[in-house]
C-alpha cells in the first residue's frame, strides 16, 4: 500500500498520523548500511534542498503537518514510503514528490521508524491554578 501525503492530511489527530506512518523497522538493523553515502549525495544535492525547503513551507514547520506542533529543533523532512537504495541510484522521482514527504521533528522520525510512541514528543502541560493542590 503506498501512503499519501493526501491521504495523511485527512486523519485529524498526532497520535494517528504517527499511527498511519509508522515503519516497524528495529534499532540497529540496517537501512542503507554501507552504501549510507548515497543518502549524503542525495540530502546535499540542490535539488533535495529546494524540496526540503518547499515541504517545509507547505508543513508550515509542524511536526507532521499538525497545527501548533511547532519544531524548534532539527527538523526532518520523511519519505511517507522508505526508499531503497535503487531509488536513490536512479535519483526517481518519487524522492522529491511533495505527495510523498512530510515534516518531521527528530524524535518523532525516530519513533516512525521504529513504531514506539515512547519517543514521540509530548506537548507541555497546561498548568491551572491549583492543580497541584493536594487538597482541592
Amino acid at each position: 500500500m503506498v501512503k499519501t501525503y493526501s491521504e495523511l492530511i485527512k486523519i485529524r489527530t498526532f497520535e494517528d498520523r504517527y499511527k498511519y506512518l509508522r515503519i516497524g523497522g528495529k534499532v540497529g538493523a540496517d537501512t542503507f548500511g554501507y552504501d549510507r553515502y548515497l543518502n549524503q549525495i542525495l540530502y546535499t544535492s540542490k535539488r533535495w534542498r529546494q524540496t526540503r525547503d518547499g515541504i517545509i513551507i507547505r508543513d508550515g514547520g509542524c511536526d507532521l503537518g499538525i497545527e501548533n506542533r511547532e519544531i524548534y529543533g532539527r527538523i526532518i523532512i520523511h519519505h511517507i514510503n522508505p526508499i531503497t537504495i535503487e531509488d536513490v541510484e536512479l535519483d526517481r522521482e518519487e524522492l522529491y514528490d511533495p505527495e510523498l514527504l512530510i515534516t518531521t521533528s527528530f524524535d518523532t522520525h525516530q519513533a516512525i521508524h521504529y513504531s514506539n510512541a515512547q519517543l514521540l514528543p509530548r506537548l507541555p502541560i497546561i498548568r491551572r491554578r491549583n492543580d497541584t493542590c493536594p487538597w482541592r
